[in-house]
């Protein structure tokens, strides 16, 4: 039987407001959020600590969990099942307040899965970074978080 794997997903934001988004190296001009699954007996706060030193290098020490919001949850076109088991992902978004000036941000540190960050205001996020059908993730997301509604 087919189900959703667990999966976590943080935003970074500066003092100044902005948040961190990513490009992936897989798809040029695809930018998202440092995330991942859940590993089998992991609790999401390890989760979210692992997935983030793995995919950007930072140390839990860098960052600090300022909200958190779950029950987001996308389904994977064509009726793709991942490992076999998989028909899509319920993601549980951390809001993560980061102090630092970006220097400790190592892309490097695991397998490689970003090309480059940026920082933005979360006003300019479009949903055209992302793929059809995780968009309604991102626009519930960003209105949660941020209340604004991001643009095509």
């Amino acid at each position: 039987m087919a189900t959703y794997r667990p999966n976590v997903a943080a935003i970074f934001q500066r003092p100044n407001g902005k948040i961190l988004v990513a490009e992936r190296v897989d798809f040029r001009g695809s930018w998202q959020f440092p995330q991942g699954g859940v590993d089998r007996g992991e609790d999401l706060i390890a989760a979210l600590h692992r997935e983030v030193e793995e995919e950007i290098g930072l140390a839990p020490a860098s960052y600090r969990v300022v909200a958190c919001r779950t029950g987001y949850r996308y389904k994977f076109p064509g009726g793709h099942l991942k490992r076999g088991l998989y028909c899509g992902q319920v993601q549980t978004y951390f809001l993560c307040a980061y102090d630092g000036d970006g220097t400790d941000i190592d892309l490097t540190r695991h397998q490689r899965e970003f090309s480059g960050t940026k920082w933005i205001r979360p006003e300019k996020f479009r949903l055209k970074w992302v793929p059809k059908f995780k968009r309604r993730v991102f626009r519930a997301v960003m209105k949660d978080f941020f209340g604004v509604k991001p643009k095509s």
